[in-house]
């Protein structure tokens, strides 16, 4: 894909979605933290029905802190990998606490910090909460880029290095929503939607199925 398919494939992502988000629920950004932290091998509607019960009960790190370990697991045992996602959350409710006067800090580094909280975790604050152009690369974004031949890379920082350099800067913003919402939903795992595709005749996977 060259950089003009590039600049066209946004274009048309963007005029069928022009104000894309996370589909994770949430009304402040500690609440996306925790959200995001999770959804990790979890789906977006999963977290929202567990979350739809925690919030109105803890939605601070020390109301979460208050719960203990059996109390918020008691909240979140139907996600994956549960007593370690409890875990993580309370050491990073304790450290917020300790560190950022219970507030979610703005800086990589810090939010890099958090237990539980990798690159991808904090690209998603540094998105969705904080307005920064930035790629929070998960299996969807991963698969898109490698299959379309929009930013292809071995690995998940490869194809966000990859992605930062090519995406034009009036569409970084929100591309990371885009891809997502792409992947999730036309551009699945086994079975695209390439006839349902608003961007298939730009995509090196639909070129190359059609001369193998």
């Amino acid at each position: 894909m060259n950089q003009a398919q590039c600049t066209e494939l946004f274009r048309r992502l963007r005029a069928a979605n022009p104000q894309p988000t996370t589909e994770l629920q949430y009304s402040s950004t500690f609440e996306l933290l925790i959200a995001v932290m999770l959804s990790a091998q979890a789906t977006d509607r999963s977290v929202n029905r567990v979350t739809a019960n925690l919030f109105p009960v803890a939605n601070t790190p020390a109301a979460i802190l208050a719960l203990g370990e059996e109390g918020l697991i008691a909240h979140i045992r139907t996600i994956g990998l549960f007593n370690s996602k409890a875990r993580n959350i309370l050491k990073t409710c304790a450290q917020l606490l300790e560190r950022h006067q219970g507030q979610v800090p703005h800086e990589r580094a810090a939010l890099e910090a958090l237990p539980g909280v990798g690159r991808k975790t904090a690209n998603v604050l540094l998105n969705t909460a904080f307005g920064e152009p930035t790629v929070a690369v998960d299996t969807h974004i991963f698969r898109v880029a490698n299959r379309t031949g929009l930013a292809p890379g071995d690995t998940p920082l490869a194809v966000e290095q990859h992605l930062l350099r090519r995406i034009p800067e009036e569409f970084l913003l929100d591309a990371h929503h885009w891809l997502i919402l792409h992947g999730r939903y036309l551009c699945t795992a086994r079975r695209p939607r390439c006839d349902e595709c608003p961007i298939a005749d730009l995509c090196d996977y639909r070129a190359s199925a059609a001369t193998a």
